[in-house]
């Protein structure tokens, strides 16, 4: 029998969705200034069109994150539980400016510094070092593979975590039992039939079956069958799209094998891509997966795009191992230095898309502008410096909105 907990949120209908979505995504963003940038990201892209694209260096056309702030980054699993720290959202994923994802990653990491009462000198060595791990990742792009030992304790904190989590830590975390259902509450919420009916013809399709399968490789041809599914709602970015918890049963009954199943509706993405319409994937799911493949090769073997109700969702199977980053509160030592390594992640992940003369012009594209009193190019520095701006004063505008309607 289905558990259900009590809180503000169980019991929400299907109807009733949109409204404590958008209630939950403002309180999240209100929470800090750090929060309102990752909640964000069409401010950023409105930046880009408003005219700061134009002064950005154009690098390669390359798959390129999009939504590249700390929180994207993590660690994540490959099917044999090989962990390293990847971009694990891809949601806004195109094939576009790798500038673009820098400076994304810049203003989230000045965001977080400042919410750690850092001082702006700080936020310069942090610009510096960030450029020169992501060179470092265009000089090798395995540069990125060992954590500095010791170095960012929050990083490293998460990391060991990560290797340490089996799935009795997923199902405890995710669905608070190692029982085979989903409890409604406050996170997961009850489906409509048709929801469930459709969930459950996904999972007899060839597909979705042998992903699964594949995936946990002794019980490949085994049979799939859904256990229990529940509306997921996760995050501030999915306002009103399909999202879903699905639990499995792999293989037999009596042998009690199961995995956890994520399903997110993919949307047209707000990011700007470099290359002409016709030349990029037209299945919005199909462009997510593409990306991931690209930029994150553990996440992506997990990862497939179907259609549900009629809309292109992804479908993702989640390892124990994925974990968020939560970076908020910082030292200067290691702010800087967690600038330089998720730098060189996001520089490793594009390096692996280029050939040595693509990475080796690009390169020597961003050692080009660089003032004679800061190591990091001078477009980088300005365009964060302004974002941060903006950004404060758009999270302060909404911090006041939400009051009143909270009054």
């Amino acid at each position: 029998m289905r558990k259900q907990v009590r809180g503000e949120a169980a019991g929400v209908s299907p109807k009733d969705r949109l409204h404590v979505l958008e209630s939950s995504r403002r309180h999240k963003m209100a929470r800090s200034a750090h929060a309102y940038v990752r909640g964000n990201t069409l401010k950023f892209y409105e930046w880009l069109e408003a005219g700061a694209g134009a002064k950005l260096p154009q690098g390669p056309p390359i798959w390129i994150c999009g939504d590249c702030h700390v929180g994207n980054l993590g660690p994540v699993a490959d099917s044999d539980g090989r962990v390293e720290i990847e971009i694990r959202d891809l949601d806004q994923t195109v094939i576009g400016n790798p500038a673009h994802d820098l400076i994304r990653l810049g203003l989230s990491l000045a965001t977080a510094a400042r919410g750690s009462d850092l001082p702006g000198v700080t936020t310069a060595h942090m610009m510096e070092h960030m450029i020169a791990g992501y060179e470092k990742a265009m000089a090798s792009p395995r540069a990125a593979d060992k954590l500095p030992e010791g170095e960012i304790r929050s990083i490293d904190a998460v990391m060991q975590r990560a290797l340490k989590r089996r799935w009795r830590h997923l199902a405890e975390e995710r669905i608070e039992d190692v029982t085979p259902s989903i409890p409604l509450g406050r996170r997961f919420w009850a489906l409509a039939p048709e929801e469930r009916k459709s969930i459950d013809e996904l999972f007899e399709t060839d597909e979705a079956r042998a992903m699964v399968t594949n995936l946990n490789r002794d019980t490949k041809d085994a049979k799939v069958k859904v256990v229990d599914a529940a509306y997921w709602m996760k995050g501030c970015s999915s306002l009103g799209r399909l999202r879903y918890a699905v639990l499995l049963r792999v293989g037999p009954k009596r042998e009690k094998r199961f995995c956890l199943i994520d399903i997110k509706e993919a949307v047209l993405a707000a990011a700007p891509a470099s290359l002409p319409k016709k030349s990029k994937a037209q299945d919005f799911a199909e462009r997510v997966v593409a990306g991931a493949c690209a930029l994150s090769p553990y996440l992506g073997e997990r990862m497939m795009a179907a259609t549900l109700l009629r809309r292109p969702v992804v479908v993702r199977e989640l390892m124990p191992q994925d974990l968020k980053l939560e970076i908020e509160r910082l030292t200067c030592d290691e702010a800087v230095a967690a600038a330089e390594y998720l730098a060189t992640v996001v520089g490793r992940a594009h390096a692996r898309q280029m050939d040595a003369k693509t990475r080796r012009r690009w390169r020597n594209e961003l050692k080009l502008h660089r003032p004679k009193d800061l190591e990091a190019p001078g477009w980088l520095w300005s365009s964060v410096v302004e974002l941060v701006a903006s950004h404060e004063a758009a999270y302060l505008e909404h911090c006041r909105r939400f009051a009143r309607a909270s009054a």
